[in-house]
């Protein structure tokens, strides 16, 4: 079967959406730029060329920036003083940053100069097109970003590979010159020309691009995180009652109403649930919080998701570059580089991804606690004093908890001057972007850990059998893990289950369920 070919994505005319920048950054979806963007950039690039012209200086068009704001350039200076900006900003070190995050650096990027905006010429728009379709990703690295002037140490290393110069990863992930890539590709280097090289390197892009990727990520990991506390209450002999519809209305948080409903849908008919009901049979009086109350938990994350999402929103929706060319015409310095907003909102999802990490990692450790299970055997072990079971695959679970407790510290509190104190006050956001990501891939394990240990709880409980849907990503798991048994290589079964839950493959059973 032929895969899929993505939808190109529109470029210039709307703002973009969240799917849209996964789409170019992770789905590889092409771009296309509309004659009418073209038209409104070339528009602009005409007033930019007027203001070179006029003999009074205009910041970033005819002079220095910043600390050297005030420096007249002359006009047979200005295209090495656009070269030098984009080298000299260029200084990013330690390892390369993803591929998908460099994506979204050169879509969002491009959106921002197909707006009309920023007053660069037709053909930068179009290069930095070809480049994303032709599959050319500048090598980024780790550090260099205050996020304020935006980020423009990653953007000045996309701006330096459409100039012909630095490293670049082609289609097939091979490096190369990007000299050489561009050739290959039949796309001529950049030379740049006035007011240019700022507009290719302020923004927050690279910071929104991460905010976007983590969205879609969170949004998946989210509804696992459903599932797994639904397998949990279902293989600890836990009740369903507490999610009831009515309870949750009592209390009316958005996010909460819908975890509860995941976990009502997942436990619906289930037969493990069922044979505890009769008062006679179980005499708990209430389940311990990390079971009873997931939805809560669960549904503050889904909240915190939401209001990061508006803010992205916002961000996609704006135009971020200084100067900027206004529609009516003037060319105005501003404060829309500082990447506080999306800086705070990637911060709180830290906080929120940690929470449901941590809620999630309590839920394991009490199924392997014969004190606490309400029947299994100590770990989960198939010859208890033998066999250690699922023990160190908690301690696995609790040391990435810890972790991410720690990533949650906000880097938007943080602030450090720096340009000899013009830009006394940054925003960190690319720090926050980073540590974010590292969150997000410690919770999918955290919850691969629960799931591996769910479904080894629920099929040691035959012969009472799971709900449709618990026993549903009971079978997923079976096709990479094999059930109870004696103590095997524990490692394979965890990065196993963790690839189904980055994949979301475990969180599309939900959405198949009616």
């Amino acid at each position: 079967m032929l895969a899929s070919v993505p939808t190109p994505v529109p470029i210039g005319d709307a703002p973009l959406r969240p799917e849209q920048v996964v789409a170019v950054a992770r789905d590889d979806a092409p771009v296309e730029i509309s004659a009418a963007a073209l038209a409104r950039v070339a528009e602009t690039r005409a007033l930019i060329e007027r203001l070179a012209d006029d003999p009074a200086p205009h910041y970033g068009i005819s002079t220095g920036f910043g600390a050297l704001a005030t420096t007249f350039i002359a006009p047979e200076r200005r295209r090495q003083l656009q070269a030098s900006l984009i080298r000299s900003h260029a200084a990013g070190t330690g390892a390369e940053v993803e591929r998908e995050v460099v994506r979204a650096l050169q879509v969002l990027r491009l959106q921002t100069l197909a707006s009309g905006r920023t007053g660069v010429r037709p053909v930068v728009v179009q290069t930095y097109a070809a480049m994303l379709n032709a599959g050319i990703v500048p090598v980024v690295r780790e550090y260099g970003s205050l996020g304020c002037s935006g980020d423009l140490a990653p953007l000045s290393h996309i701006a330096l590979a459409a100039l012909g110069e630095g490293e670049v990863r082609t289609a097939d992930g091979s490096s190369a010159p990007a000299a050489q890539a561009l050739a290959a590709a039949g796309i001529p280097p950049l030379v740049l020309e006035e007011k240019e090289g700022l507009a290719l390197i302020n923004g927050t892009d690279g910071m929104l691009g991460m905010l976007a990727l983590a969205l879609a990520d969170l949004e998946m990991l989210l509804t696992t995180a459903d599932l797994a506390a639904a397998i949990s209450v279902e293989s600890q002999l836990g009740t369903d009652a507490v999610f009831a519809a009515d309870l949750m209305a009592l209390r009316p948080q958005a996010g909460q109403a819908v975890s509860a409903a995941n976990l009502r849908r997942a436990l619906a008919g289930s037969p493990l649930v069922a044979s505890h009901r009769d008062p006679a049979v179980c005499t708990r009086v209430q389940d311990a919080y990390s079971l009873r109350c997931s939805p809560q938990v669960h549904g503050a994350a889904r909240d915190t998701l939401d209001h990061a999402r508006t803010i992205a929103e916002r961000e996609l929706a704006a135009t971020v570059d200084n100067p900027v060319v206004t529609p009516d015409g003037r060319v105005e310095s501003n404060g829309n580089f500082h990447g506080a907003p999306v800086a705070a909102v990637l911060d709180f999802l830290a906080i929120a991804t940690a929470d449901v990490a941590s809620v999630s990692e309590r839920r394991t450790d009490r199924a392997l606690d014969p004190s606490r299970s309400n029947g299994l055997p100590p770990f989960l072990a198939d010859e208890v004093g033998v066999d250690s079971g699922l023990m160190i695959a908690q301690y696995a679970a609790a040391g990435i908890v810890s972790e991410l407790k720690r990533l949650a510290v906000p880097a938007s509190v943080d602030s450090i001057p720096s340009s000899a104190m013009q830009e006394d006050h940054v925003s960190m956001g690319w720090a926050a972007g980073r540590k974010l990501r590292r969150a997000i891939d410690g919770l999918a394990r955290v919850l691969a850990i629960e799931i591996v240990t769910g479904c080894r709880a629920l099929d040691l409980r035959a012969p009472l059998e799971p709900a449709a849907v618990t026993g549903a990503v009971r079978a997923l798991v079976r096709t990479v893990v094999a059930g109870p048994g004696p103590d095997r290589y524990l490692s394979p079964d965890l990065e196993a289950v963790t690839g189904l839950v980055i994949a979301g493959e475990v969180a599309a059973i939900a959405a198949a369920t009616p």
